[in-house]
């Protein structure tokens, strides 16, 4: 064994030896991922048989290119073969690309931009050999947003039959390709991120990722900060709040035995229709109150998707309301409004009966249709 092979070994087993006593030590606190001699296959496939099989690691890393051996190469198949039997989680993270022009990236951090080029190019190749839909227990996560795969994945397609008209691929099964593929947000999430990933996957696929310990600790927290924010107030990805900031995670490392679905999270929306009877004497006045607030509530929280007053034909003291709130967390933001404040304090004395009943959506599928077609 070379001298450099055998140090990435030592370095290697004494990571995943640390790993796997701190996960000991603090139950329920920590897991790990192991690394792996990524340039030698058979150590690397008893690397993986001891992390999994011996310490019970949670997943494994593996790096876009090692040497200029990228993920995808045939010679990795046999790698490949021991992690499916596994079932294993595998965590990607790009490497410098090797060989490379350096001059290219005088003037930009690889972090900027050849990062998320390395897992664009490692997982097209791995697609491009069928490689994840051949070994479709495993479930690899992509890092930063995805990288340039939503981008890619339609180019890609496109191309498929001059590829295979020129014989530099065969069938490719993009289904079953990308249905192994999950996405962290570590990096520059945003709504329009997620949307985006959202074109090439599905919700239970996305992650919250923290890129911990390459950014500090006050960008860290304030970039959660600002993705818990979207996710509650923006109408269409608010359902996917708990599934993104943890759900998803804990159903991919194994915590929980129960896989959250884009129709759990629809359900999770408040919904119902407000019965309200006014006394006649105060009924002009209280239109002008409701219709405020309802207008009001709708123009500055986008966490309130809908609040729709209509008066009864056959007694207009009879009003009702359909209300839908993207989550609890919108709801309750909604309740704490001057405007909504002022509504209540306001119209006391002018309601003669409330109910609030909540509605449970009967075709889930059909509301993100209706959201995906208001957006």
């Amino acid at each position: 064994m070379c001298t450099r092979t055998s140090s990435l070994l030592s370095l290697c087993r004494l990571s995943k030896a640390r790993a796997a006593r701190i996960k000991k030590e603090h139950p329920g606190r920590f897991l790990f991922c192991a690394a792996l001699p990524q340039s030698d296959v058979s150590k690397s496939i008893e690397e993986a048989k001891y992390a999994l099989d011996v310490l019970k690691a949670d997943g494994i890393k593996l790096a876009t290119n090692i040497d200029g051996q990228y993920l995808g190469a045939p010679k990795l198949d046999t790698l490949f073969s021991v992690l499916n039997e596994r079932k294993a989680v595998v965590i990607l993270h790009p490497h410098r690309p090797e060989p490379v022009n350096r001059q290219v990236m005088q003037q930009t951090p690889l972090a900027m931009q050849e990062y998320l080029s390395e897992t664009t190019r490692a997982v097209s190749n791995m697609i491009s050999r069928n490689v994840l839909a051949r070994y479709n227990d495993i479930k690899v996560v992509v890092p930063h947003c995805g990288a340039y795969l939503p981008l890619a994945i339609p180019r890609m397609k496109s191309l498929t039959p001059v590829m295979q008209a020129n014989k530099m691929v065969g069938e490719i099964d993009y289904e079953a390709n990308l249905r192994t593929l999950y996405y962290d947000l570590a990096g520059a999430h945003s709504p329009e991120v997620i949307r985006m990933l959202l074109t090439i996957t599905t919700p239970d696929h996305l992650l919250y990722g923290s890129d911990y310990p390459y950014v500090a600790p006050q960008v860290l927290t304030q970039s959660l900060a600002r993705m818990k924010q979207y996710l509650t107030t923006e109408p269409d990805l608010a359902p996917l709040r708990k599934m993104i900031l943890y759900q998803n995670a804990k159903w991919l490392l194994g915590q929980t035995g129960e896989k959250p679905t884009a129709e759990h999270a629809v359900q999770n929306m408040i919904v119902r229709i407000a019965e309200i009877e006014v006394y006649p004497q105060y009924l002009k006045e209280y239109l002008a109150f409701a219709n405020e607030v309802d207008r009001l509530s709708v123009e500055r929280e986008p966490g309130v998707i809908c609040l729709y007053p209509m008066q009864s034909a056959e007694d207009s003291c009879q009003i009702r309301i359909l209300e839908i709130y993207a989550s609890e967390e919108a709801y309750q933001q909604h309740l704490k409004t001057d405007h909504f404040l002022k509504y209540t304090q306001g119209t006391l004395h002018m309601v003669k009966d409330l109910k609030l009943p909540t509605m449970k959506p009967l075709d889930p599928e059909t509301m993100k249709l209706i959201f995906k077609k208001q957006r």
